[in-house]
C-alpha cells in the first residue's frame, strides 16, 4: 500500500512537468473597500477548464502553460472580474474585488458561497455566509452562529436551553470548535441560550461532518472552523446592534493605511439590570471581547494577532455565584516561500475556566483546562491539477478537574484539590488533492497522531488494571479500591498512544451539473468530556486518555449524489453515512462524576455507532431563497460485559444515545418583499430525545419506589416550532454614512410548549405517581436595531 502511494505521488508530480513547460500565476485576493483578505474566492481559467479557490488567508496559486487566457474571479457579494492575461513567465497578481451594489428593482439574491462544488471531492461540508446567518430568526433577537447550524442536515442538539450541538449522532464533546485555529471548549453563553461568536466579527464559517481533511484531528464527529475578520486597513468603520436583552459594538480601522489594521468588538447582555429595579437580587449575564491586529511586513510576510475573552456570570441571592468562560490568543505568521508554497506558523493559547462560589456553605470551587499549541502548515501548489497540504502540530494540556477552598475560618469545608493531569498531543499530516481526469478527482492523505499522558501527583493502581469491579451477587458495577498510589513526575510519560488516520474522498462527475462522491476517514480523540447529561454543563470536566481511559477511534464512510438544477438556481445534496466508534466511554449506574479524584472508577469503555440519510434542497437565486433539510438517522451505544459473567450496561444490549433523533426536518426561507423589507421564516420538526421512563413501582417503608425500563427505551414528545422575522432598512439607497436596519422577530410563533424534560414524582394528596413536563420557552417577540458607519 505504501509503495503504491509513493508511485502514484511520483507519477502525479512528473506528468504535468513532462507534458509542457508551465508557469505559476499566484497572488492574494482582497476586498477593495477594506483591503481584507477573502476566503474561498473562485479563480477560473475557462480555456483550460481549471481553477482554484483562495485559502484561509486569501492566497492562491495556479500552474498554466504559456499562452493567453481569460481570467474570471468571482465571490459572493462582490463584482466579478474578467480580464485577459498573457502568461510567459511566473506572474504575481494581487486582485481586489469591489462590493456589488444590488439592483433593487430586480432584487436577485445569489448565495454562491454556499452552493456545492460538483467537481471537488469535498463532501459532508456545509458553509454558511454571515449574511445568511444574520437574516435568520433568533431567540431574543440575538443572531446566533451555532443555532444556525441546527437548520442543516445531520446537525441537532439536546433541545432549547442546551449548549453544544450533535453531528451525525455524535456527542457534543466529539466536535472540534476552532476560532482562528484556537480550540474552544465551551461555545455557549447562558447555558446554551446564545453562542460565544459575535456575528459582526466573523469572516468565514465551515462545518465538516465527514470527509474531514487530514489537517484536522483530535475529535471524532465534526470540525467547526471559524475565522474572524482581519479589520479594515483603509478607513475607520463601526457597526453594532441594540436588542432587548443584549447589545454589541465593533470598531475597525487602519493603524498604518494599507499595511496594518485593528478590529475590536464587544457584546454584553443587560437583562439583569431590570431585575435590580424590582429589588430582585438574582442576576445572569454574559460579556465577551473579540480582538484582531494584523500587519503586512512585505509582499511575502504578514503577522496577525487575534484574541477572544468571554465570561458568564450567575448570581442567585448573593449566595450562589457562578463564573465561567473562554480565553484564547493566537499569533500567526504568514510566509510565502515561493509562487507555489504558502505557509502559516501559529502559536496558540486556550483557557477554559469554571468558578463557583457558595456563600451559604462558605467555599469556592475552581476548575478548567488550558492548552498551548504550536502548528506549522503548508499549502503547496504543484500544478493546476495537484495540490498538497502538510504540516506539524503539537499541543500541551493542563487539566485542573477541581479545587475547593474554604472562604471563611468557620467554614465546615476543608481545602481539597483534585489532582491536575497533564498530556502532550502531537501530529503530522499530509494531504493531496488531485484531478485524475476531467471526470474524476480525489483527495487523499493521512494523519499520524501521538498522545503522551504525563505523570501526576497521585496515580492509582488497581488489581488486574481494573478500576471498576463487577459484583455478581448484586449484578452491579462498583468502584475498585486502589492497591497502590504512587507520586508521579510530570516529565515522565506514563502512557502513550499512536494512531494512523487515513483520509480519502473521491468525486466522479457525470456532467457539469451532476456528480457522485464518496469518502472515508479515520479519526482519533484523546480527550473525553465527563458528563452524564445529554447537554454539557459548565461543571463538567475534561479528562485525557491514559492507563484506564482509551482514546476514541472513529471509522466513517459516506456516499452522496449532488446536482445543480436549472443552471444552479436550485441544488440538491443527498448523503448516506455510517460510522462506528471504539472506546466510547460509558458510565456505570449511579456513577459519581462530581469531584471524583478517581474518575476511572466510574467509567467503562464501550462502543457507539450511527447511520443515516441526509437531504438538502436549496433555492439559491431569486426573491425567494432558502433550503429544506431532512435527516433520517439512528445513534446507538453499547457497553457489553468484559467477561461472559458480566452483564454490562443495559445488559450488554445496544441502546439509543441520549441525543438520538430519528427524524429531523427544517424549512428555512428568505423573501425580498421590496427594497426596504425582507421576510424570513424557519420551521423545525424533530423526533423527541431518548429518555428512560418508569414502567412500574413497589412499596418500601410506605414509599413508592419506581422501576425503570431499559436505558433510553422511551422518548420525549416530538419537538416543533415556527419562527418568523422581518428586516426593515429605511434607507437602502444612497451614500449615507450611517446605515441602519430594524429586525423584528417572533420565536415559537404558535407558542408550542416543547418538553425539555419529563420527571416523575409522587402526588402526596392523591397517593399516586405523576409525570411533570418542564418547558423552557413559549412565544418570544424581539426587536433589534442594527447600525454601521
Amino acid at each position: 500500500m505504501h509503495q503504491l502511494l509513493i508511485c502514484w505521488l511520483c507519477l502525479s508530480l512528473t506528468l504535468p512537468i513532462t507534458a509542457q513547460e508551465t508557469f505559476t500565476l499566484s497572488g492574494t485576493v482582497t476586498a477593495e473597500a477594506s483591503n481584507e483578505t477573502l476566503i474561498g474566492v473562485n479563480i477560473l481559467i475557462p480555456e483550460e477548464n481549471t481553477g482554484v479557490v483562495t485559502n484561509e488567508y486569501g492566497f492562491f496559486s495556479l500552474k498554466l502553460p504559456e499562452g493567453s487566457y481569460l481570467l474570471q474571479v468571482s465571490y459572493l457579494g462582490y463584482k466579478t472580474i474578467s480580464r485577459q492575461l498573457d502568461i510567459h513567465e511566473d506572474t504575481k497578481l494581487n486582485l481586489q474585488l469591489a462590493e456589488s451594489s444590488e439592483n433593487l428593482d430586480e432584487v436577485v439574491i445569489t448565495e454562491d458561497i454556499e452552493q456545492i462544488d460538483i467537481r471537488s471531492p469535498e463532501m459532508s461540508v456545509n458553509k454558511l455566509s454571515i449574511n445568511t446567518i444574520q437574516k435568520l430568526p433568533a431567540v431574543f433577537g440575538e443572531v446566533d452562529v451555532v443555532r444556525s447550524l441546527l437548520l442543516l442536515p445531520g446537525v441537532s442538539n439536546a433541545g432549547e436551553g442546551s449548549s453544544g450541538f450533535n453531528v451525525r449522532g455524535g456527542a457534543v464533546d466529539q466536535n472540534l470548535i476552532l476560532l482562528d485555529e484556537a480550540t474552544i471548549f465551551n461555545a455557549s453563553h447562558l447555558f446554551g441560550l446564545f453562542s460565544i461568536f459575535n456575528p459582526d466579527a466573523i469572516k468565514d464559517l465551515t462545518l465538516y461532518k465527514g470527509g474531514i481533511p487530514a489537517k484536522f484531528g483530535g475529535r471524532v464527529s465534526s470540525v467547526l472552523d471559524i475565522y474572524q475578520r482581519d479589520g479594515n486597513s483603509r478607513e475607520f468603520k463601526a457597526q453594532g446592534g441594540i436588542g432587548i436583552i443584549s447589545s454589541r459594538l465593533l470598531a475597525e480601522g487602519p493603524i498604518v493605511k494599507d499595511k496594518s489594521s485593528f478590529l475590536v468588538g464587544g457584546r454584553s447582555s443587560y437583562a439583569h439590570l431590570f431585575l435590580k429595579l424590582t429589588d430582585n437580587p438574582n442576576s445572569a449575564y454574559f460579556y465577551d471581547l473579540n480582538t484582531k491586529l494584523n500587519h503586512k511586513i512585505d509582499s511575502n510576510n504578514k503577522i496577525l494577532f487575534s484574541g477572544y475573552f468571554g465570561r458568564d456570570v450567575f448570581n442567585i441571592n448573593e449566595n450562589f455565584k457562578n463564573i465561567y468562560g473562554n480565553s484564547v490568543f493566537n499569533f500567526r505568521w504568514n510566509h510565502i516561500f515561493s509562487d507555489n508554497i504558502f505557509s502559516n506558523l501559529s502559536l496558540i493559547y486556550s483557557d477554559y475556566y469554571y468558578g463557583l462560589t457558595l456563600d451559604f456553605v462558605e467555599f469556592n470551587w475552581d476548575s478548567g483546562i488550558k492548552n498551548f499549541n504550536i502548528k506549522y502548515d503548508f499549502n503547496h501548489y504543484l500544478s493546476d491539477r495537484f495540490k498538497l497540504e502538510y504540516g506539524l502540530q503539537n499541543t500541551y494540556y493542563r487539566f485542573a478537574p477541581g479545587e475547593i477552598t474554604p472562604t471563611t475560618e468557620t467554614s465546615g469545608i476543608n481545602y481539597y484539590k483534585l489532582d491536575n493531569k497533564y498530556a502532550v498531543e502531537s501530529a503530522a499530516y499530509i494531504s493531496a488533492e488531485q484531478e485524475i481526469s476531467e471526470n474524476f478527482s480525489v483527495e487523499y492523505g493521512a494523519r499520524v497522531s501521538g498522545f503522551f499522558r504525563l505523570g501526576q501527583e497521585n496515580m492509582n493502581f488497581y488489581n488486574n488494571d481494573q478500576p471498576v469491579i463487577y459484583n455478581e451477587e448484586r449484578d452491579i458495577y462498583q468502584e475498585a479500591t486502589p492497591v497502590n498510589t504512587e507520586t508521579g513526575n510530570r516529565s515522565k510519560v506514563i502512557k502513550s498512544f499512536f494512531n494512523i488516520e487515513p483520509r480519502l474522498a473521491v468525486a466522479y462527475t457525470l456532467n457539469e451539473d451532476q456528480s457522485f462522491k464518496a469518502s472515508y476517514n479515520r479519526m482519533t480523540q484523546y480527550l473525553h468530556l465527563i458528563s452524564n447529561t445529554s447537554s454539557p454543563t459548565p461543571i463538567d470536566v475534561w479528562a485525557p486518555s491514559g492507563p484506564y481511559i482509551k482514546p476514541q477511534l472513529l471509522d466513517q464512510v459516506a456516499v452522496g449524489y449532488f446536482r445543480n438544477l436549472r443552471d444552479g438556481d436550485f441544488s440538491l445534496e443527498t448523503e448516506a453515512f455510517y460510522k462506528k466508534i471504539q472506546n466510547r466511554i460509558d458510565y456505570v449506574d449511579g456513577a459519581n462524576l462530581i469531584a471524583n479524584n478517581a474518575i476511572e472508577t466510574a467509567i467503562l469503555n464501550g462502543r457507539a455507532r450511527a447511520y443515516g440519510l441526509e437531504l438538502l434542497l436549496k433555492k439559491n437565486e431569486g426573491r425567494l431563497t432558502g433550503w429544506l433539510s431532512y435527516t433520517l438517522s439512528r445513534s446507538e451505544q453499547q457497553t457489553p460485559g468484559r467477561t461472559a459473567t458480566e452483564s454490562g450496561i443495559n445488559n450488554g444490549a445496544w441502546y439509543n444515545a441520549n441525543f438520538d433523533r430519528t427524524h429531523d426536518f427544517s424549512l428555512t426561507s428568505s423573501y425580498q418583499l421590496n427594497e426596504k423589507w425582507q421576510l424570513n421564516a424557519n420551521f423545525i420538526y424533530q423526533s423527541g430525545l431518548a429518555t428512560t421512563y418508569p414502567v412500574g413501582q413497589y412499596q418500601y417503608a410506605n414509599i413508592s419506589i419506581p422501576v425503570y425500563s431499559s436505558r433510553n427505551s422511551n422518548r420525549l414528545p416530538a419537538y416543533h416550532r415556527l419562527d418568523m422575522a422581518a428586516t426593515y432598512t429605511p434607507h437602502p439607497k444612497g451614500d449615507r454614512k450611517l446605515k441602519s436596519s430594524w429586525n423584528f422577530g417572533i420565536y415559537n410563533l404558535y407558542n408550542r410548549k416543547n418538553a425539555y424534560s419529563i420527571t416523575f414524582r409522587q402526588n402526596i394528596d392523591e397517593q399516586r405517581n405523576e409525570a411533570t413536563r418542564l418547558s423552557l420557552f413559549g412565544i418570544i417577540p424581539s426587536i433589534t436595531y442594527n447600525f454601521s458607519f
